[in-house]
């Protein structure tokens, strides 16, 4: 006797497979979007960090603002208010460790819902406090040290004012979160939270 079979898959079992394709195919988009964005709020904190040490190796050497100052200190500046935004500063103006109309050296923007949602300083006790509306990190020749100032009380101006240090904390649309550390020894580091 002779069996009858054929080779090859059944309905049934072409349908299983194609539903398992499916799910992990599923799977594998949704962990991609969610690494993706993880990769680029990383990106995005690295980026600042440079633009940190930029102002930091601007303000030690002599780098020329404008028309021929080159004794200006540079900076950073963050603002809650814009969230989305960054400042490099030449501080040139009132020389008083911040952000001052005029001294814009470059703005960065950040995308897709990317933003600051918290400033962050240390106090000389070493208590971390937040909620800060406005940061500014500034970096004066000689020294690669930082002056660190927060909600506009200049730490150049007034030693009691300075930071020891100071912690920007980005976050992306999904909630995902990473901060910007600067020392007021001039250190400057990503810190993931």
């Amino acid at each position: 006797m002779r069996s009858s079979y054929s080779a090859g898959f059944t309905l049934i079992e072409l349908l299983v497979i194609c539903a398992i394709l499916v799910v992990v195919s599923g799977v594998i988009l949704a962990n991609n979007t969610a690494f993706g964005g993880a990769v680029l709020l990383e990106s995005m904190a690295y980026d600042m960090a440079l633009s940190m040490r930029e102002a930091q190796v601007y303000g030690v050497s002599v780098a020329r603002f404008g028309s021929g100052i080159y004794s200006a200190g540079y900076g950073m500046h963050f603002d809650t208010g814009s969230p989305a935004t960054y400042v490099l500063f030449a501080d040139a103006v009132n020389a008083n460790g911040l952000y001052d109309q005029g001294e814009i050296v470059s703005s960065t923007d950040f995308q897709r819902g990317y933003r600051v949602v918290s400033l962050c300083a240390t106090q000389t006790d070493a208590t971390e406090v937040c909620g800060y509306t406005r940061l500014d990190v500034s970096f004066l020749r000689p020294e690669p040290d930082a002056w660190i100032s927060a909600d506009g009380s200049s730490c150049i101006l007034l030693s009691s004012a300075c930071k020891e240090g100071a912690r920007i904390v980005l976050q992306s649309p999904r909630g995902d979160q990473t901060s910007v550390v600067v020392e007021a020894n001039g250190q400057i580091y990503v810190k993931k939270i």
